[in-house]
């Protein structure tokens, strides 16, 4: 379906290009009240890599940037914990008090019943917003070292101006090299909220979207990113008829004919822990498909679950496994990650496989 670089010429399985922050988790208690917080990395790209790599086994590796003081060693320690190559970093000198560039940090609530999941970021000004089109060498990274897949999206996108080119140099130069692009468009609210809203979304995105090989989004991304419209679509959607999201993939593909695979998550929120779960992908060669639905999904953690679907799509297009298998391992890998507390995963790739075909939740022993 893809055509990706041997592996035996590349450094780099994959490769993502994103802030990756500091996550304070106050547990099953409220931000505003909280006396400890669990600590977490995560990232909406890096945790694709990062998935990629701890569940799936695949080399991997980050393109960020981090002031070097001990928060950012932190960051850095998480990662590596993850098994994520740390080499691509960028250090930023740290100047005593973080005026020039400092690391994010985003406390996160869960939500429980009625009361929903909250995100509070705290990252103006970090280090990665600052990046700007030669920062980096990519002819390097794509050419040189060789990466059979590129993974970014439109949360670091939205960090500001610069990383707006920041991503389409690298795309360019991904494609350049022959390395397969993933998109995930990945609609923050308050990212765009101070800098042109929707409109401004739209107008990044849609530029991005022309050198994009596999895009990835929910319902609400794909509105609001590239104005691609649902009828019928309430807070409910995974409870419409998959031909409504068929027909939105099919004007998104006839706008943007580079797109080879289309990814999008289906989520009906019942309460912040029951959602309704599933997924369809599309491709040129197999039309739409559809994972497995899970009308009524217990949820644990939800943030972070679609960067894991994303991850087990990835990994089922690049090991050569079908479009209906890749999207499987897609929703499967994602409704395992929102089992567990953090944005990243802390699932087995033998999970994976047994939730993707049928398996349940009878005890392992």
């Amino acid at each position: 379906m893809l055509e990706l670089r041997p592996a035996d010429q590349c450094r780099y399985d994959a490769v993502a290009l994103g802030e990756v922050m500091l996550r304070l988790d106050p547990g099953p208690g409220r931000i505003r009240t909280a006396r400890s917080f669990d600590v977490w990395e995560g990232g909406g790209e890096y945790n694709v890599v990062r998935g990629l790599r701890r569940c799936f086994g695949l080399r991997t590796a980050v393109v960020t940037a981090l002031v070097d003081n001990a928060v950012g060693r932190l960051a850095e320690d998480f990662i590596l914990t993850g098994g994520v190559d740390t080499s691509l970093i960028r250090w930023v000198p740290f100047d005593g008090v973080g005026a020039a560039a400092r690391n994010g940090l985003n406390f996160t609530e869960r939500g429980f019943g009625v009361r929903g999941a909250v995100g509070v970021s705290d990252r103006g000004h970090t280090a990665v917003s600052q990046l700007k089109p030669g920062d980096v060498d990519f002819d390097d990274l794509f050419g040189r070292q060789g990466v059979r897949w590129f993974h970014t999206g439109g949360i670091f996108a939205a960090l500001s101006d610069s990383t707006a080119d920041v991503v389409l140099d690298a795309v360019a130069a991904a494609k350049r090299h022959g390395t397969i692009v993933s998109y995930d468009l990945n609609y923050r609210p308050s990212l765009w909220k101070s800098i042109g809203g929707k409109e401004r979304a739209q107008e990044v995105n849609k530029e991005i979207a022309k050198g994009i090989d596999v895009m990835i989004g929910n319902e609400e991304d794909f509105t609001a990113s590239l104005g691609f419209e649902i009828e019928g679509a309430d807070e409910n959607l995974t409870d419409l008829e998959v031909d409504h999201f068929a027909d939105m993939i099919a004007r998104a593909v006839e706008t943007y004919p580079n797109f080879q695979v289309v990814g999008t998550t289906m989520r009906g929120v019942k309460s912040a822990t029951v959602n309704g779960w599933g997924a369809i992908a599309w491709s040129r060669e197999t039309g739409v498909v559809q994972a497995t639905h899970r009308p009524g999904m217990e949820i644990f953690d939800r943030v972070g679950g679609g960067d894991s679907f994303a991850s087990g799509l990835v990994y089922g297009l690049m090991t050569g496994e079908s479009l209906q298998m890749a999207v499987d391992l897609g929703a499967a890998h994602g409704a395992l990650a929102m089992t567990t507390p953090g944005d990243t995963t802390m699932a087995t790739r033998d999970e994976v496989y047994k939730l993707a075909t049928g398996g349940g939740a009878r005890v392992d022993r």
